[in-house]
């Protein structure tokens, strides 16, 4: 199928062709003729598989296909957890819609409103929106949604993790009953489901991989080693001159900026992205790291929510998070829109448990790595603790993966493991390929 196929006005259709979209993914395929006919749809697909345009494109040929209002009010408002995240779906309505005459705009919190209440007064068609500062807004009578007839969630499972469902079902009190609504999430958990049934009237669903799934092409590996060790292990890995970029994930602020410093320490470039940072330097850091004039990038899972960089290769977990469906988010980055990509997760002590948890949501053992010079001291791949898989070679292809990815690698050790099986010593490239 082409998008050719899937019935597009001419002004929609050739904004697509300048992208250079040819053939649309699963998720578009499926969900772009259910908008069309003006039902409510629940959309659950991984990151990376193309949610925006799916429901931005037909949302784009719904609203210009109607006579325009005279006053020029509020008829779509997306939902968005993150500020990131925001300005890259008005991003994308503004290039879909580049032939048409309709107007979007994005508000999000972290900066003056001024600028933002300015476009509101002069008017919109399409409102991209963070919870808080909609909330705001709609408080100081700067928006009015009463003639909404669109309405998307979008990421809504993060919406649950970042605590804003109660700020959801607020904005859901300020729009009208009648209205379409369009919900998409990467994971499917009881809580959100429960959400979805509140708000969607007899929707069709479309769901293009196993719920909490982890996409094929990204090639996982798991090193196990010593907190304390952690620092050291990035910094070997990093001096594989063939990794141009690098995403690398921590749990807290203050731990994303501490990494940079030590990556930047080393001699390689690095900045932090997080909440505590201004909106203008996250903006600059997100830009230098697409340009490649900044190598690493260390990020909070709220930050990278809205973190989409062509060609990503790598992600680096330096610590596994807490929530199992977050790991999924995260390995997310790389391997979008069907490209292979590299996770590499970082696991002490005292993640054991945590990754224990993912390898139960995704319903497979991530491969361990197990040849590098910082290894645990209690090291869970030489004894029963858990599972070794076969390790990731340049020769040897693991049994969880494809096999599709790149050839890139990881690290340079010489050391020598055992051999669960033989019990004899196996020589090893220390190669992640």
């Amino acid at each position: 199928m082409t998008f050719k196929d899937l019935n597009l006005t001419e002004p929609i259709f050739r904004a697509i062709q300048e992208e250079k979209y040819t053939h649309p993914t699963p998720i578009q395929q499926q969900a772009i003729p259910i908008v069309l006919q003006g039902r409510d749809l629940l959309g659950c697909a991984q990151t990376g598989t193309g949610k925006t345009a799916a429901f931005a494109v037909p949302m784009l040929q719904l609203l210009s296909s109607k006579p325009a209002p005279q006053n020029r009010h509020i008829r779509a408002l997306i939902l968005t957890p993150t500020r990131e995240l925001a300005i890259q779906i008005d991003e994308s309505f503004k290039a879909y819609g580049r032939h048409t005459r309709l107007k979007s705009m994005v508000v999000f919190g972290g900066v003056s409103q001024h600028g933002q209440t300015e476009s509101l007064r002069r008017g919109t068609d399409i409102l991209i929106a963070t919870p808080g500062r909609l909330l705001d807004l709609i408080n100081q009578k700067y928006i009015n949604l009463k003639q909404l007839e669109i309405f998307v969630l979008d990421e809504a499972d993060r919406m649950l993790d970042m605590g804003f469902v109660h700020d959801v079902k607020r904005v859901i009190t300020h729009i009208p009953q009648q209205r379409q609504t369009l919900f998409f999430s990467a994971t499917m958990p009881p809580e959100i489901s429960k959400l979805a049934d509140s708000i969607l009237k007899n929707p069709l669903r479309v769901e293009v991989t196993p719920v909490s799934s982890t996409a094929e092409k990204v090639r996982q590996a798991v090193y196990y080693v010593d907190k304390n060790d952690k620092k050291s292990l990035l910094i070997h890995l990093l001096q594989d001159k063939d990794i141009e970029s690098v995403l690398v994930f921590t749990r807290t602020k203050h731990g994303a900026d501490k990494v940079a410093r030590d990556v930047v320490k080393a001699g390689i470039s690095a900045e932090a992205i997080h909440g505590n940072k201004s909106q203008n330097a996250r903006q600059r850091a997100l830009q230098n790291f697409k340009t490649r004039q900044t190598r690493v990038l260390v990020a909070t899972d709220i930050a990278a929510r809205g973190i989409d960089v062509e060609d990503l290769s790598h992600v680096i977990n330096y610590e596994l998070p807490n929530v199992p469906e977050t790991y999924v988010h995260r390995i997310g980055r790389t391997g979008r829109a069907g490209a292979s990509g590299i996770a590499i997760s970082f696991c002490d002590s005292e993640e054991r448990a945590f990754l224990k948890d993912i390898h139960k949501l995704i319903v497979k053992t991530i491969p361990v790595e197990d040849n590098h010079p910082f290894p645990a001291t209690n090291n869970p791949a030489n004894n029963k603790l858990a599972p070794m898989p076969q390790s990731i070679d340049k020769h040897r292809q693991p049994r969880e993966t494809n096999g599709n990815g790149g050839n890139r690698s990881f690290g340079n050790g010489t050391s020598r493991s055992q051999n669960s099986r033989s019990g004899r010593p196996q020589p090893r490239t220390g190669k992640f390929v």
